[in-house]
């Protein structure tokens, strides 16, 4: 419980960053005030959509070397997160380090080899990255479903986390720590006072992680389009996130329980935020029935469509002033970065919380 010497700070944006730092700070004896523009509970956001995949190597080829390191922190991170949440909820989050699998289809092996070759590049010599190439054999071993492939890749440390139950168990324990809550209320932020339709708050701190929402008072920020099907069959089980490499996109499925899989590729520069098109449909199923041909009979349970927000130079962005830290532009990356980002920030906000004490 806090007190009044508690350090108060305002969270602006409900979503993954700001209900992991709310449940962070929270345990440091601050009173927090988490305000979120729409509905806690309804699903929306990109942390909402997103595939849970916490992915440094995969990432590592198409991105700079800043998301990697800050995807390996997260990674050492998470395992211990989650075993806190779920000890704390007595729920379970689902975190899951079983590696991830890329593989190709035999007219695209150029695309495999491509990958390996710039990702061992990138990764200059470092041998504590595990990267695995597997035959037939070693494939079929580790994923019995992937039987219409000769080779692929493994990438032994990635994992990944299951969104639409890590989200709630957040939001169930900000509560019984006591976090205000402060839902359809959009805000603004300037340095220790948050304004909103009732007037002005003021806060020892205020974190700013609203992203797209934060667009007025982001030079450069963008909306990146994402699309994402879920769908369901007992037919096909994969044991962990599959990449499929393709000279046009990269198909990603990852396992959920109950037989769902999560399938997505596209990434369009588009703030767009009506349905799938069925032009991405089509891509989308003709990749994933390419990848096994049990998934033709597979149910679409779910379409998700939503808007990642991004630099322009898509790295994450943490800025810091008197009584204010602004963190934004996670990009495709959130579930990756996150724990790294709330790590550094955390540090950022007691930092300023001792000197206004």
């Amino acid at each position: 419980m806090t007190d009044k010497n508690s350090p108060r700070i305002a969270i602006a944006g409900g979503g993954l960053m700001g209900r992991l730092l709310a449940w962070r700070l929270a345990q440091r004896d601050c009173d927090i005030t988490l305000f979120e523009a729409r509905d806690f509970t309804v699903p929306s956001g990109a942390c909402w959509a997103a595939a849970g995949m916490i992915s440094p190597l995969s990432e590592l080829v198409h991105s700079q070397r800043e998301v990697y390191d800050l995807g390996v922190r997260s990674l050492e991170l998470w395992p211990d997160w989650a075993r806190q949440l779920e000890a704390q909820s007595g729920k379970a989050v689902e975190f899951r380090r079983a590696g991830s699998v890329l593989v190709a289809h035999g007219r695209d092996r150029s695309e495999l080899e491509h990958f390996q070759r710039e990702l061992t590049g990138k990764l200059n010599g470092d041998e504590s990255a595990q990267v695995r190439p597997l035959d037939r054999g070693q494939l079929q071993q580790l994923e019995p479903a992937l039987e219409n492939f000769e080779q692929g890749l493994y990438l032994e440390s990635e994992g990944d986390i299951d969104n639409r139950r890590l989200l709630p168990v957040l939001l169930n324990l900000l509560r019984q720590q006591g976090v205000h809550l402060r839902e359809r209320t959009p805000v603004e932020c300037t340095p220790g006072c948050v304004e909103h339709g009732e007037g002005k708050l003021r806060f020892d701190c205020v974190i700013d992680c609203r992203g797209l929402g934060a667009k007025g008072q982001f030079e450069g920020l963008r909306g990146v389009r994402g699309e994402v099907l879920v769908v369901e069959t007992r037919e096909v089980q994969l044991q962990r996130p599959v990449r499929l490499l393709h000279p046009r996109y990269q198909l990603y499925a990852v396992p959920r329980s109950g037989g769902q899989t999560v399938i997505g590729a596209t990434e369009i520069e588009s703030e767009d935020m009506s349905p799938v098109s069925v032009r991405s449909l089509m891509e989308l199923s003709s990749a994933l029935y390419s990848l096994h041909p049990a998934f033709a009979e597979a149910r679409v349970v779910e379409t998700r469509v939503n808007c990642r927000p991004a630099t322009m130079d898509n790295l994450p962005h943490v800025h810091s002033e008197s009584r204010l830290v602004r963190v934004n532009g996670l990009y495709r990356h959130g579930y990756l970065l996150a724990p790294a980002l709330v790590e550094r920030v955390e540090k950022l906000v007691m930092q300023q919380c001792l000197q206004v004490a």
